[in-house]
């Protein structure tokens, strides 16, 4: 069993953060503010340019959200070295590309490096994590730590151990985010995609059917969910919202009668061959929406979105977090 973090989640003030792209970027930009002095290391030649660029384009979102004392930029460091990134951290956060043998190697490496009994974990969409410590010296103190893009601004994050992980470890890691002001699902047992990932493929899937057939537009889907059904899921999820549709009778009367349409065929959830044909649909539909606007724009329009959304339903992320 790994040795409990010399740290409580309350006390932390040191992150590190190993990996600088676009999630690893908006874990850093996330905790600076929150209050913490984050570390970050990425192999990338230009990674520290990169990453300032990402935390500089985050910061007007965050400063809207509302910052926790100490809060800045300038709490950030980029190191030449892992080793030096993860020297002094009290918790570390990994976010490496999606490949299941860089993930494995890197979070040996990681935990070789990392003080003893600091809880580390991985940012994997959909890698257990059982799949990643089997070679690391001290497996004890990894966990998955999942978050959804931009992690600066959607609170959730889901938290699950591995076979090797210890309960003390996730228990840790889910209080920590808590504090950090993040909303948390700590999951019982490992599920390949985890929760979120799992139920955004389904619709994912979908969508690439109905564009390969010629049955919707890259646009309509879009207008379909942000018009439709995503209103009520930005505060309801769609297990309430199918009770509400049984009425009285709630999700019972929901299910008997609406039930029978399961077997209906308006799902397919085989993903769609994604050949050139489907591949080009879908990026000239994006280039189409996207109206002339550039990816900077189209974020800073979702981020603008995401805190309208988060302040109309009362569910600003606490601004709780080192000083």
């Amino acid at each position: 069993m790994t040795t409990p973090s010399p740290t409580a989640p309350e006390h932390v003030r040191r992150v590190a953060c190993v990996g600088a792209g676009v999630i690893g970027g908006g874990w850093v930009a996330h905790f600076l503010a929150r209050g913490y002095h984050v570390t970050a290391w990425d192999p990338a030649p230009d990674a520290e340019q990169r990453l300032r660029r990402l935390v500089d384009a985050a910061w007007p979102a965050l400063t809207r959200l509302g910052l926790a004392d100490g809060a800045s930029p300038d709490r950030l460091t980029v190191t030449d070295t892992l080793e030096q990134a993860v020297a002094e951290a009290e918790f570390v956060q990994e976010s490496a590309p999606e490949k299941l043998d860089l993930k494995r190697d890197l979070l040996t490496r990681i935990d070789a490096a990392t003080p003893p009994g600091v809880v580390i974990a991985s940012s994997t969409s959909g890698y257990p994590m059982t799949d990643m410590q089997t070679t690391a010296a001290t497996p004890g103190r990894l966990v998955v730590g999942h978050p959804f893009n931009p992690p600066y601004l959607i609170p959730l994050v889901e938290v699950v151990g591995g076979d090797r992980s210890d309960d003390e470890a996730v228990a840790w890691a889910s209080r920590f985010y808590e504090v950090a002001g993040k909303s948390v699902i700590t999951m019982n047992r490992e599920v390949p995609g985890f929760i979120a990932n799992r139920l955004q493929e389904a619709l994912w899937r979908e969508a690439l059917h109905m564009i390969a057939n010629g049955e919707a537009t890259v646009q309509e889907i879009d207008d379909s969910i942000t018009e439709g059904p995503g209103l009520r899921w930005a505060f309801m999820g769609p297990m309430l919202t199918f009770a509400l549709a049984g009425g009285e009778g709630g999700m019972a009367h929901m299910l008997d009668h609406f039930g029978p349409s399961l077997k209906s065929p308006w799902t397919r959830l085989e993903a769609p061959e994604l050949d050139k044909e489907l591949y080009d649909a879908v990026v000239a539909g994006c280039d189409e929406a996207a109206a002339g606007r550039s990816i900077a724009e189209l974020v800073a329009e979702r981020d603008r979105g995401v805190i309208d959304v988060l302040r109309a339903t009362g569910r600003l992320p606490g601004a709780e977090g080192a000083r």
